[in-house]
């Protein structure tokens, strides 16, 4: 009999570790290079992992929106997916402070930032029941739209699309005079050809990828708003893969996203030309302008803080360093 459990325990042991599916959900369209990145990655950790660790992507909407697959992830149809800052709010409210309109004026801002508060936001997220590999830029979001807006005032009056469930930005946007209407990105293409939506703050490259290019006139060349991404996989589901396999997800999926950062900056910069070439129309603020925008943000900005949106101290801290930055104290 002794020997018999003996014999249980060590064929026990020796047992491979049971096979780990991952499905991932995203807004990204099928045929995007995200999505050939991502199947990439995906192949190299089923072949590293030999088939213990499989990750199934479903790309274009097809899962719903952020709010449907956050809803699926917590049910278990879904163990992750990758989601904008704003779509992760509900979960980890701080993921908001990189998004925040008229915080940053430019990418050298934004890498000062980030070298501080991305392994900050990483962990939080850890503790709030997500394992990350860190974030990839998406540009910043200029206003589209009809008619120019060159002013504070052009604002007024005018519907601008926020994405469905960002209550930080359409607290701000309604301070500067704009009628925020919240949407799913499936719905805004519909929402510029009858006239529901005015105005979109969209990168050059998501106006492109979602074809919203087709129905606005002019660009606001003044960053609104940084635009990033992250993907999460709940952490129940990532701790049932083995450890080794869970360093070889670790190691693959961090290369695949620091990837995604240093080439979306390129891209970005090839999609703005090409906006330029299908004939928009680019307009820059008036001197002053958007320093009374962001006067105006920052007003509401501070009472969101207040009223706990996302952490003051996280707050203050990024606002301290940037002010520190344009005074010229630090580099």
């Amino acid at each position: 009999m002794r020997s018999l459990l003996i014999t249980s325990l060590i064929l026990l042991l020796a047992a491979p570790a049971a096979a780990v599916t991952l499905k991932l959900g995203t807004l990204a369209p099928e045929g995007a290079a995200w999505m050939n990145e991502m199947r990439r990655g995906a192949t190299e950790i089923k072949e590293r992992t030999a088939g213990r660790v499989e990750i199934k992507l479903y790309g274009g909407g097809v899962m719903g929106n952020e709010k449907s697959m956050l809803r699926k992830i917590r049910i278990g149809q879904l163990q992750g997916g990758a989601f904008t800052g704003g779509g992760l709010a509900d979960v980890y409210p701080d993921l908001s402070l990189y998004g925040l309109p008229l915080l940053f004026d430019s990418l050298e801002e934004i890498d000062a930032v980030r070298a501080d508060f991305d392994p900050l936001l990483r962990a939080g997220l850890e503790e709030h029941g997500f394992v990350s590999f860190g974030f990839a830029e998406g540009g910043f979001a200029l206003l589209m739209g009809n008619r120019p807006i060159v002013r504070l005032d052009d604002m007024k009056g005018q519907k601008l699309w926020v994405p469905e469930g960002d209550t930080v930005t359409s607290a701000v946007m309604e301070e500067l005079g704009l009628s925020p209407i919240s949407l799913p990105i499936s719905d805004v293409l519909t929402g510029l050809q009858t006239g529901l939506v005015h105005i979109v703050g969209v990168s050059p490259i998501g106006a492109l990828a979602f074809q919203w290019h087709t129905k606005v006139k002019y660009v606001t060349e003044a960053p609104m708003a940084y635009l990033c991404a992250v993907l999460v996989i709940d952490r129940k589901a990532f701790d049932k893969i083995d450890e080794a396999d869970r360093l070889i997800v670790r190691e693959v999926m961090e290369r695949v996203y620091q990837g995604f950062d240093r080439q979306n900056r390129l891209d970005e910069a090839a999609a703005l030309a090409a906006l330029r070439k299908q004939g928009l129309n680019f307009v820059t603020p008036q001197s002053g302008e958007v320093a009374r925008m962001r006067e105006r943000a920052q007003g509401a900005m501070e009472r969101l803080s207040a009223q706990g949106a996302y952490s003051p101290e996280l707050y203050r801290r990024i606002v301290d360093l940037l002010r520190e930055r344009r005074s010229g104290s630090k580099p």
